[in-house]
Formats: structure tokens, C-alpha cells, sequence
């Protein structure tokens, strides 16, 4: 059910499949990057890290895009944390930003790419819209 803000529904967002796509895309690409990385290889690793801070960067904006309609789909996770980690990325707090990037890589973001890419599979690739 869509969230009112001041008595008016949201918008729908456009090609909600798209966006569940990028954001499958680019956590998929974090994995990969991380692979057979512990923390410590992680932040070592200055390339890793900024390539990983720009994958979440579009998954956090892939996330707004998507609106109420990510929590409605996909209840279990959560979308505020999602979207507000591209605020926390232009941030200057690199000792905890790493440390959550890294909790999320490991904790998070396995289960979620399960979920969409479970939920994307009912859907012909190049479909857009719901």
C-alpha cells in the first residue's frame, strides 16, 4: 500500500524492473570485487574500495528511485539504510564508513541479491515495468 505524504500517494517509479536490475548489477559487482577479501584486505585495498563506494553509490540511488515500492516488494530489508548509504558515502568518516561498507558486503547484501535476482527471474529481461 503506497505511504501518503500530506494526503498525496507517491508516483510510481519508472521502470521499477530497471532499477531492481542496477541494483542486482552493481551488488553483484561488489561480491565479485570482494571476493576472497577479509576486512582487512578490504581496506587495504584503495581501488576495491572506491570501486565498491560507487556500486553502492548507484545501488543507494537505484534504491530512491524505487520509491515505497522496494519496501512493499521486498519488506525484509532495510530501504532507508539503502538509500541514506549515499548520503553517508560523501561523508568524510572513512574508519566507520568502511567498516559499515564491510558489514553490509558480508551481512546484507548476499541475502538481497538473492531476493531480487529471485524476483527478477519471473520477469523477461528486457521488461521494464511491472
Amino acid at each position: 500500500m503506497p505511504r501518503f505524504i500530506d494526503g498525496i500517494a507517491p508516483l510510481p517509479p519508472k521502470r521499477p524492473l530497471t532499477r531492481i536490475h542496477d541494483i542486482v548489477e552493481n551488488s553483484a559487482a561488489i561480491l565479485e570485487y570482494t571476493q576472497g577479501m577479509d576486512f582487512r584486505a578490504y581496506v587495504g585495498n584503495r581501488l576495491v574500495r572506491d570501486a565498491v563506494e560507487r556500486c553502492f553509490e548507484r545501488v543507494s540511488e537505484a534504491s530512491v528511485r524505487l520509491s515505497s515500492l522496494a519496501v512493499e516488494l521486498f519488506p525484509a530489508h532495510d530501504w532507508l539504510a539503502i538509500r541514506n548509504l549515499g548520503n553517508i558515502l560523501s561523508d568524510d568518516h572513512n574508519d566507520v564508513l568502511d567498516s559499515i561498507i564491510w558489514t553490509t558486503i558480508v551481512e546484507r547484501l548476499p541475502p538481497l541479491l538473492i531476493e531480487l535476482e529471485t524476483f527478477l527471474a519471473q520477469y523477461p529481461a528486457e521488461q521494464e515495468t511491472l
